[in-house]
């Protein structure tokens, strides 16, 4: 790309990339896009949707705020205690005369449900989007997760086991969508100093598109990491009380980008207390998606949400612990990590008083 001089504006490794996301994905089309939130708003103005669009509650607030910053109405739908997703019996009675999409995402890179959803979303009329941020390169019943739906995003965030530093990409296969967000990426030009439509910038650049394209030669050794590293987990967590690591279901081919481990009830301390002692010990474990998109603001703080209340998403947002993985995380830290809630909690009352008292 340095040597060529051209740096952006759809060069030569964006062209090659875009060709082997869609080989990759099993989809006619897919365009590489500055990020997987605008992969989102483009989707939706493409689409000429309008009115109410059905969210889950229990995901990245970006899902949200794509909606919202797209004009639209945002409607909360809580989800399946199995699966983590939306599903038709999630969303069937949002349905109104105002709603025109449904906006899934594949939590965790499982896709249960989507087949159902699919099957719905047509019955109804309705468009059905997915926010595939967790899933790329995940199948469901044989299926490339990005081909469900109208059309699916990805987030190529560093923070993704597949990334180009900071990027994202649609993934359709209609003609139609796909040469109207070419249109909206890059200021509405249908050539040169041809403005044919309201756009934006959204492209991805020459750098980011040469890391994806190194990243998509690396990948298959990157899901075999995380595979060992899920087995590791489980293995390691095994007969902790209260603590329940996620299966991932024999229907997905997953990437296995996650670790999520709900701790229960049951278990000696809660879920935030472990998350303290962990990052006490410096492990870096998070809580997702806390506190649910409808807790967040600006939702909370509007009248049309301020009552809702979502039973699952509020429970799984207590309950739901991440844990480090990926090419940097291997046997002997996990152990490590493991071990650390092993101790922490066989000895629960003093692990309070050293954490002061939680």
């Amino acid at each position: 790309a340095l040597e060529r001089h051209w740096l952006t504006n759809h060069g030569v490794l964006v062209q090659e990339f875009e060709r082997k996301l869609a080989e990759k994905l099993a989809v006619k089309h897919c365009l590489a896009l500055s990020n997987g939130t605008i992969a989102i708003e483009l989707m939706l103005r493409a689409t000429g949707v309008t009115g109410e669009v059905i969210v889950p509650a229990y995901t990245f607030i970006a899902t949200a705020h794509a909606v919202l910053w797209s004009g639209l109405t945002p409607v909360f739908a809580d989800v399946d205690p199995a699966t983590h997703n939306i599903s038709v019996a999630t969303v069937r009675n949002l349905i109104t005369p105002r709603t025109s999409a449904i906006l899934g995402v594949h939590l965790w890179g499982r896709g249960g449900g989507a087949a159902e959803l699919e099957d719905f979303a047509r019955e109804k009329n309705i468009r059905l989007f997915y926010d595939a941020a967790h899933a790329f390169g995940a199948s469901h019943r044989g299926r490339s997760l990005a081909a469900y739906g109208h059309a699916a995003t990805f987030s190529f965030h560093a923070t993704k086991c597949f990334h180009t530093f900071e990027g994202g990409a649609l993934a359709t296969n209609d003609d139609a969508l796909a040469d109207r967000v070419r249109l909206l990426r890059n200021f509405g030009f249908a050539g040169f100093d041809s403005v044919v439509a309201l756009g934006t910038n959204a492209k991805l650049n020459e750098i980011g598109a040469a890391m994806g394209l190194t990243m998509l030669d690396a990948f298959d050794g990157i899901v075999a990491q995380n595979r060992n590293n899920f087995a590791n987990y489980r293995a390691g967590l095994s007969g902790l009380p209260g603590l329940c690591a996620i299966e991932y279901s024999a229907a997905d081919n997953s990437n296995f980008q996650y670790v999520i481990v709900e701790v229960t009830e049951n278990a000696p301390l809660t879920r935030d207390e472990i998350v303290t002692v962990l990052m006490r010990e410096n492990v870096f474990a998070r809580r997702y998606f806390y506190p649910g998109c409808h807790r967040a603001e600006p939702y909370r703080s509007m009248p049309a949400y301020a009552s809702l209340r979502m039973p699952t998403t509020e429970k799984l947002s207590g309950q739901v612990l991440c844990l480090p993985t990926g090419t940097s995380v291997g046997a002997a830290e996990i152990e490590t990590i493991c071990s650390v809630i092993r101790i922490a909690l066989a000895e629960p009352e003093k692990c309070r008083v050293a954490l002061g008292g939680l």
